[in-house]
């Protein structure tokens, strides 16, 4: 899932933002409970979702009424983050005035994931950086800014069917340089408030910069995508010189006045990648644990947690690499050593990647042919399998996932990052497409945003826990199913990713509350692991940026295979596979809390 999807639950919730809340609980109040409630969701959409433009184009909602919004980005200057947090606190007292005993069970679900939603945010809001929002101390850095976002959004998302489409392409080109601007100043203040980057952080996110403006305007992704879409469309004009212009006049400049601020601080930047190094570090660290695996857990539990499933995984992958005929050394050796085998390598070439997108679709497309006898409910959209886009894989996730679009206009798509093959064994890459496609995040997504009679906040709400949860809960299902039957080597690779992800809950708070070396987090995983070190180490660095969101996967599937075994206990033959999986997705994107009581409710 990583960035994207997590910009677009951030969207979603912040939504609350934008609510004047003595006038839309005026509105209601005159009505049921359950009308005044469905009017104050309504009106956060109305508010926020239906008027920030790229959230519009995310969703596919930026024709008709709403088209104006394709000629615009969204406003990244503090300004408009200062209005959005008083609006929020107002919005918050509005949800809370709402009585929630009086509303109906779905209603009391929505309620719930908005008040604990609002309830972790309001402590964000305790911090001098950071924004109080979303938990990332940095406004800029190798995983987040616009430098890292706009160019793929609008390649990606920003559809060109007609002349005024490339005309909106250029403006939202044009608006682009105003929020890096934005930023920049937010950026500032971050670094006023005691909120560096680690050097790491600033190398990374200088690299990335750097391979944007020095990219000749002409091959700039930016200029490119607009020049062949237009060009597939018949779309006369000179648009690709257009485009350049605003490249080379605007954009690239403001792009590098956001290196230079960075620069600026790189000398005297630590190299501690913890937040507990910032001011109220530690309990920072705690906002972001909270808020991401949308648990109470401690720090110490977080880490003992890791490391407990790190040694059961890890003796469950010592029987399969003994089967193989592989004994000596350890788990992470033998794993690293099944990595370096040339018959598991694709060539690192672009040939050679083409294949291997190819044998991904042929994966989903098996599994998919099984997904029948497990769901009652399967998604509409299809989705695609597609490249990092070049310009940002240095730094990149090694996948993640896009929703649909709402109108059925752009399919689900899941990004693997192929900017070196050696990172991607062939007995790794089942397990990726079982996450990020069928029946992981495509299926939990693309279900939540279809679900009919739904309010639209609530079709793109979504906690990371649970949707995390859900994709290693999707790889391990796969396993259930036989998806390894025959192939043992794909299994290891099932096992390892999932001690990964336990290996996560260890480095995330070994780096934050530990005060562990981003070497001493990359040199665990290597050596628990056996992963490249190259891809390790954007990983760990990763970690530094978005504490607590590493934590989120693991604890969030330790709670849905619970779920599913105390219901199987308290159902005994009168469980039904396919009924588990179609109530807790039905419930879309919740916190844990609201889907332990759910789930219980639904297995009695």
């Amino acid at each position: 899932m990583d960035r994207r999807r997590l910009l677009q639950s951030f969207a979603a919730g912040a939504a609350l933002m934008a609510l004047p809340a003595g006038r839309v609980f005026a509105q209601a109040g005159s009505g049921t409970p359950t009308a005044a409630f469905h009017a104050l969701l309504d009106k956060i959409a109305q508010e926020m979702i239906l008027s920030d433009p790229e959230t519009l184009t995310m969703l596919g909602m930026d024709r008709g009424p709403k088209a104006d919004a394709r000629f615009k980005l969204s406003d990244r200057s503090q300004a408009k983050i200062d209005a959005d947090k008083a609006q929020f606190i107002e919005g918050m007292k509005a949800v809370k005035a709402i009585d929630k005993a009086q509303l109906p069970p779905t209603e009391q679900t929505y309620y719930d994931s908005l008040e604990f939603f609002g309830d972790t945010v309001m402590e964000g809001y305790d911090f001098p950086y950071g924004g109080g929002m979303f938990p990332s101390p940095y406004t800029v850095s190798q995983l987040g800014g616009s430098y890292q976002q706009i160019p793929d959004f609008l390649d990606s998302q920003h559809r060109i069917e007609a002349a005024d489409d490339a005309d909106a392409y250029l403006s939202r080109l044009s608006d682009f340089a105003k929020g890096l601007d934005a930023e920049r100043e937010r950026m500032l203040a971050d670094f006023a408030a005691g909120a560096v980057p680690p050097d790491f952080v600033i190398d990374r996110t200088l690299t990335q910069m750097a391979a944007i403006t020095g990219t000749a305007p002409a091959d700039s992704v930016m200029s490119q995508s607009l020049a062949r879409r237009t060009a597939e469309k018949n779309i006369a004009g000179d648009w690709a010189a257009r485009a350049q212009a605003i490249l080379t006049a605007d954009v690239y400049p403001a792009i590098q006045r956001q290196a230079d601020a960075l620069q600026s601080v790189r000398a005297g930047a630590t190299h501690d990648g913890g937040v507990w190094r910032l001011p109220g570090g530690e309990d920072y660290y705690r906002f972001g644990l909270k808020y991401f695996t949308t648990s109470s857990m401690t720090p110490d539990e977080v880490h003992q947690m890791g490391l407990d499933q790190v040694a059961e995984i890890s003796a469950r992958a010592d029987v399969l690499l003994k089967a193989q005929g592989m004994t000596q050394g350890t788990v992470g050796e033998r794993i690293a050593a099944l990595g370096k085998d040339s018959r598991f390598v694709y060539p690192n070439t672009d040939e050679a990647k083409d294949e291997l997108i190819q044998e991904l679709n042929s994966q989903m497309v098996a599994i998919m042919a099984r997904m029948p006898e497990y769901f009652g409910r399967l998604p509409k959209s299809p989705c695609d399998i597609k490249r990092v886009p070049k310009a940002i894989e240095a730094g990149a996730p090694g996948g993640y996932y896009l929703s649909p679009a709402l109108d059925g206009s752009r399919p689900g798509a899941y990004y693997i990052n192929l900017r070196d093959t050696a990172e991607w064994p062939k007995w790794t890459l089942p397990t990726l497409t079982y996450h990020e496609a069928v029946p992981g995040h495509h299926f939990q997504i693309a279900l939540q945003m279809e679900k009919p009679d739904t309010p639209l906040l609530m079709k793109v709400m979504g906690f990371s826990a649970y949707s995390e949860g859900w994709g290693l809960y999707a790889e391990q299902l796969a396993d259930e199913i036989g998806a390894y039957e025959n192939d043992p080597f794909g299994q290891i690779g099932y096992l390892q990713s999932l001690m990964f992800r336990a290996a996560r809950l260890v480095v995330d708070s070994g780096l934050h509350h530990k005060r562990w070396s981003r070497e001493q987090g990359i040199r665990y995983m290597v050596d628990t692991l056996g992963d490249q070190e190259s891809s390790i180490a954007t990983e760990v660095e990763r970690y530094c940026v978005w504490p607590g969101q590493a934590s989120s996967y693991k604890v969030g599937h330790t709670t849905w295979v619970r779920l599913r075994e105390e219901a199987k206990a308290r159902l005994g033959s009168r469980f039904d596979i396919k009924g588990f999986h179609d109530r807790g997705l039905d419930l879309g994107g919740v916190p844990l809390t609201v889907l332990e009581r759910e789930m219980r409710a639904w297995a009695p």
